[in-house]
């Protein structure tokens, strides 16, 4: 009798932990509401950068919503909500770099502010996110967007300049938080821009940057 209360209650428990990772990744008209990022994680800088590194190997293990909150929090989230700072700088704070994520589910657009991936559309587009074999299966594609619409100045040459180097500094905040949890990742920019633009339905005044891919290492 003992064995079997203990079997229910184990079984209560991890059916109470699915429901709330269930709730935690709700669709929401479409859109995926994440969970709260964990700002308790992480290791020391100096060790973190010790082990920061590209991987082209994935499995193709899809990302929880847990990590997919952390990830995008680490590389562009709000930690100043008072000002709306972000966790990476932009010249002249025009904030002109949009983070688009590609899972099997769909295409996303992260929204920092509401902490929530917004669904573009339902297409799996990983493998257009690059040349290489490995997007196609790996667990996420982030897709860094410049949009030209949001900059007042200087002129193409310098806007240009400035969007590579805001999303750059994206890029290795979410490397670091790889090297620190033990992700697999790596940047990349062997892309057919045009086919992934058309895919994604960017506006002309839209430019895809480069992108990077994130996943689970092979065990």
């Amino acid at each position: 009798m003992k064995t079997y209360k203990t079997i229910n209650r184990l079984f209560l428990f991890c059916l109470s932990l699915c429901m709330v990772s269930i709730y935690c990744f709700a669709q929401d008209g479409g859109n995926m509401v994440l969970p709260k990022p964990q700002l308790d994680k992480g290791r020391p800088l100096m060790q973190v950068l010790k082990d920061r590194k590209s991987t082209r190997v994935f499995s193709p293990e899809k990302l929880t919503p847990q990590d997919l909150s952390n990830i995008l929090w680490a590389g562009f989230g709000i930690n100043r909500p008072e000002t709306n700072g972000r966790t990476a700088p932009s010249a002249m704070n025009e904030q002109e770099i949009d983070v688009y994520v590609t899972l099997p589910e769909g295409l996303y657009l992260y929204d920092a502010k509401n902490n929530l991936l917004k669904k573009i559309n339902n297409k799996d587009i990983r493998a257009l996110t690059g040349n290489q074999g490995f997007v196609k299966d790996a667990g996420a594609n982030i897709v860094f967007v410049a949009d030209y619409s949001r900059t007042k100045n200087g002129d193409h040459n310098d806007q240009k300049l400035y969007a590579v180097a805001d999303a750059a500094f994206i890029s290795e905040n979410m490397y670091l938080y790889c090297a620190s949890e033990g992700f697999a990742t790596v940047v990349r920019a062997y892309i057919n821009k045009p086919e992934l633009a058309k895919a994604m339905g960017l506006k002309p005044v839209q430019e895809i940057i480069f992108a990077q891919t994130i996943g689970y290492k092979v065990k």
